[in-house]
């Protein structure tokens, strides 16, 4: 008994032993599962002004980015974020766990660099070396005309300054993330002023014929059974039998609407393209401008292609305002088209013109193509001798557009105060290897039927 009575304790202290380490053992998980969660909560914030590295959106990679804003969704944070390498229209909010530090020299490094970019490219990659050569004023200035780019802040009259910094203060952050019109949904690039019921819509839906926005799908689809519009306001001015090229499948069809006369419509088109727009200012005040509106035809209407507006007297000489082919349109030459068909109104007005600058980065690029395209072809084509002034004539270009864009085909030497051409037909069709004229979206400007507008403050002056 007494020996069944200690194997009885003795068990029993045992299993109070065990008891008690498993406990133990239970606590310190507890302990460590409490330290993991600790962890998990622990968020990183950043603040507004720090580079950081983000994974973007668009390509899956990490790159330097620039914090711009930052918002607070419960006990989290969203980030509105710049990436340094690449164009404010791929800004965007991340989550920060797409955030992480910049620590490695050579990171730091490149932020620095892209930071401060030479002063003669916009991504740091200009002409000239800023460690090899002094950039002075007079140099920088003569770059920005020819390459036609926005002078920097610092160069600007003080007035110009303050209203400066409170464009980029203002347009930093796309209030506007996404429209529907027609059957595309797109990505919205830069800030526009939308009426303040609008102004903070994630997605707004416009209907393609009268350009109304709206908040939800269910009231364009009412609207869009109510709307008897089916093409722009304004005159038909142009239309295509057919579609301009082989890789297009619909004719296309141009209006001229007057922003006086239509001016809802051409607001809403004002607000729409300031969405894709980075520097455009004229979203109400509509009533002194044309507006060139380009449309593909097929059996449900007219669907808004892209646009272009011109001042109605431009002290200037402008023959272009304003100029914009939607993302959606783009890389199928509607660009060039419309450059095309600014130049062609004003061969019929009997003027030479000139876009109105700065030029939008990709608005740059197509002006210059379109210019290139022109000469070497006429160049190419003309039999007998030509002057710079007789190709300004035959083409509508300003003369010095036309000696820049030879400048940088070296084609045009500077001899005795003036430019003169250096053109050898061998030359013209090694260039014109590289832009392969005939690809390109042509206009018939036989079937364009426009009369140039009379000046009411010219016949008030006479």
């Amino acid at each position: 008994r007494r020996k069944t009575r200690g194997l009885r304790k003795s068990s029993e202290r045992r299993s109070t032993m065990a008891e008690a380490e498993g406990k133990e053992d239970k606590g310190g998980g507890n302990e460590k599962e409490n330290e993991n969660v600790d962890e998990k909560q622990v968020e990183k914030i950043y603040d507004v002004g720090c580079q950081v590295s983000c994974k973007t959106s668009f390509d899956g990679q990490q790159h330097p980015a620039e914090v711009i804003h930052r918002r607070q969704i419960g006990e989290s944070y969203s980030y509105y974020v710049h990436y340094l390498e690449y164009n404010k229209r791929l800004d965007e909010w991340v989550e920060s766990t797409r955030l992480s530090p910049i620590t490695s020299p050579a990171e730091l490094l490149k932020v620095d660099s892209l930071k401060s970019p030479s002063v003669l490219s916009p991504r740091g990659s200009g002409l000239l070396d800023a460690g090899e050569r002094k950039v002075t004023r007079n140099l920088k200035r003569r770059y920005d005309e020819i390459h036609h780019t926005a002078p920097a802040v610092e160069d600007l009259t003080p007035a110009e300054q303050t209203l400066e910094r409170e464009h980029e203060e203002k347009t930093k952050v796309k209030n506007i993330q996404m429209i529907e019109l027609g059957k595309y949904e797109l990505d919205t690039w830069y800030y526009s002023p939308f009426p303040q019921e609008y102004a903070n819509a994630f997605k707004l839906f416009f209907c393609e014929y009268c350009l109304k926005y709206m908040h939800s799908k269910k009231t364009l689809v009412k609207h869009m059974h109510k709307c008897e519009a089916r093409k722009p306001p304004g005159k038909e001015i142009y239309s295509s039998i057919r579609p301009p090229s082989l890789r297009h499948k619909n004719p296309i069809c141009m209006f001229e609407i007057d922003g006086k006369k239509d001016k809802r419509y051409c607001q809403s088109l004002c607000l729409l393209s300031k969405l894709f727009l980075d520097h455009k200012t004229c979203y109400y005040d509509v009533e002194h401008f044309w507006f060139y509106v380009l449309t593909e035809r097929d059996s449900n209407g007219y669907h808004i292609v892209g646009y272009f507006s011109k001042e109605k007297n431009s002290a200037e000489g402008f023959n272009l305002a304003c100029i914009l082919t939607l993302p959606s349109y783009q890389r199928k030459g509607y660009g060039k088209l419309l450059i095309a068909f600014s130049y062609e109104l004003s061969k019929l007005e009997g003027k030479v013109g000139t876009p109105e600058r700065p030029l939008s980065d990709l608005g740059l690029v197509s002006y210059r193509s379109y210019w290139t395209r022109v000469l070497l072809g006429l160049l190419r084509d003309y039999k007998g001798s030509l002057g710079i002034k007789d190709l300004s004539t035959l083409t509508a270009i300003r003369v010095e557009d036309i000696v820049q864009t030879l400048q940088t085909l070296n084609l045009v030497k500077y001899y005795k105060g003036q430019h003169i051409l250096s053109v050898t037909p061998r030359v013209v069709e090694e260039h014109l290897k590289t832009y392969k004229l005939g690809q390109e979206v042509k206009i018939d400007s036989s079937r364009i039927t426009w009369e140039p507008h009379s000046n009411p403050s010219a016949k008030k002056n006479k």
